[in-house]
């Protein structure tokens, strides 16, 4: 780093991703900025420098120190261990050496006592419980739709529906397979001994809300378009398996749209606002790839000028919505993302959202990170084509 970006750096203050430090002679303290660095988007913690931003520099036994506490601390208290960079630099005939630490790769992070943090402006906290898990999901090392109800049984499955299921799915009749039915979950990833994994609740439960009452879709046709707004026309809230989700969504959705005349033909039918393929495509897409970690509905609001379809999550990973609109997918829901092409009109090949711009472009997507929700918003047309 050149002396003059690192004093913009210095003038600059501490902020998100960047540390002042004094000195450092306490590992442990240092282990939980490196795993707040690391759990977050990176930064630099620069050594030598104040709370002040006043240059205090090092000596040469504090930099011969500083390195073996940082490569011992990066390697043995940091969990996965991580690989700082440290650099040496002089400012005012002053040393100061500084500590570039990269978003991990592998989140998350914790230290050697088992304590994860990330990086809230200048300071670190502890990451809760519900930010953990999402974390561990984002890097690909644990599905919300894998997790285990622990209050389900074997009960809780609609056995009418399963049966249906397998007979089109196997051509054989359920009854007279010589498997179980906990053996038959069990090997489709369904279940884990006696209990069910959310899919299998989502998928086949009877009533999936008893044990997961957040999993629902509220729904409301305002009047108007205020979104604070009291009065409305409709509204449920829509409970059931994912077939039934989808299903009575849609239905919300079309008796409360209204048909345009397209031609001056007065006998000819009018056509639906938005086209139907639309609403299924955003709709399906909101049910199979919302985040089953996050306790809360999917919405679906209809205003005047437009509808929104809001699902928890922010879109995982490194997804964008310039790639979402150029069909690629990250599935962060597998056991449901197999199970979806069967049940509901889904491809999984990340050409719902494709199709949906294609047949009606007055689509907006929102990715909101910081409250971790993604948004779907279709303005309404009220005469002639799109």
């Amino acid at each position: 780093m050149e002396t003059k970006e690192l004093l913009k750096f210095i003038n600059k203050g501490e902020d998100s991703k960047t540390q002042f430090k004094s000195n450092i002679n306490n590992s442990e303290q240092l282990a939980q900025e490196m795993t707040a660095f690391s759990n977050a988007k990176g930064g630099i913690i620069i050594v030598g420098v104040n709370d002040d931003s006043n240059i205090v520099g090092l000596s040469s036994e504090d930099i011969r120190r500083l390195n073996q506490l940082i490569s011992n601390t990066a390697n043995e208290k940091v969990k996965p261990p991580i690989t700082p960079c440290t650099e040496i630099i002089s400012i005012e005939n002053k040393k100061i050496l500084t500590i570039n630490i990269n978003e991990g790769i592998n989140k998350p992070y914790c230290t050697n006592e088992g304590i994860y943090f990330t990086k809230v402006g200048a300071d670190k906290r502890k990451i809760s419980q519900e930010e953990l898990l999402r974390l561990f999901q984002e890097s690909n090392k644990l599905y919300a739709d894998e997790k285990i109800i622990s209050s389900s049984t074997l009960n809780d499955i609609d056995d009418k529906l399963f049966e249906s299921f397998y007979k089109k799915q196997y051509e054989e009749d359920l009854k007279e397979t010589e498997l179980s039915l906990k053996k038959i979950l069990e090997n489709l990833g369904l279940a884990e001994g006696e209990k069910l994994n959310l899919a299998g609740l989502m998928l086949f439960g009877k009533n999936p809300q008893k044990l997961l009452p957040a999993f629902i879709i509220k729904a409301v046709s305002f009047v108007g378009n205020d979104p604070a707004g009291t009065t409305f026309r409709d509204s449920e809230d829509i409970h059931g398996n994912l077939s039934e989700l989808y299903k009575n969504g849609i239905a919300f959705l079309l008796r409360n749209l209204k048909k345009i005349q397209i031609s001056n033909n007065f006998n000819e039918p009018g056509e639906l606002e938005i086209p139907k393929i639309v609403l299924e495509e955003i709709l399906v897409n909101a049910l199979i790839h919302r985040d089953y970690f996050i306790n809360a509905p999917v919405k679906i609001f209809i205003f005047d000028n437009k509808i929104e379809i809001e699902n928890p999550g922010k879109l995982p990973n490194n997804l964008t919505i310039e790639n979402i609109k150029n069909g690629v997918s990250n599935i962060r829901n597998p056991v449901l993302t197999s199970f979806a092409s069967k049940i509901l009109p889904y491809r999984g090949v990340g050409t719902g959202i494709i199709r949906a711009i294609k047949n009606y472009k007055q689509i907006e997507f929102i990715n909101n990170v910081e409250v971790e929700r993604f948004k779907v918003i279709i303005n309404r047309r009220q005469n002639g084509p799109n």
